[in-house]
């Protein structure tokens, strides 16, 4: 069995795996969103909340985190190709808007998921 790792939030014990994904999607709120991406040093914008916000509707829609490529091509269809941009997203999320994007909304890892080089 893979290590958990925990932290506490507003007295909330906090399960997530060895990546930092949470465990149970009902422990997420924006206070430990902003925890998770303070571990990444990413001081969340409203830009970086409208893609956590996307992300964790395309989640509740279709019940799959989005890899890179669909969170680009979905991104930009609905917010405008400067807004979904695949330089924007990364200037947003760093080390990947898919991997990183989706542990900071408390969506798991995309099964499929491959952040391109930024």
């Amino acid at each position: 069995m893979a290590d958990i790792m925990k932290f506490i939030m507003d007295d909330k014990l906090i399960d997530t795996d060895p990546e930092g994904y949470l465990l149970k999607l009902d422990d997420w709120s924006e206070d430990v969103a902003r925890a998770i991406a303070k571990e990444d040093n990413i001081e969340l914008t409203d830009d970086h909340w409208e893609v956590i916000h996307f992300l964790r509707k395309h989640y509740s829609d279709f019940g799959i985190s989005p890899n890179a490529r669909l969170l680009v091509k979905t991104f930009s269809k609905e917010f405008g190709e400067q807004k979904g941009n695949k330089k924007k997203l990364y200037q947003l999320f760093p080390n990947g808007p898919s991997r990183t994007g989706c542990r900071i909304a408390g969506l798991p890892l995309p099964n499929d998921c491959v952040d391109w080089p930024a």
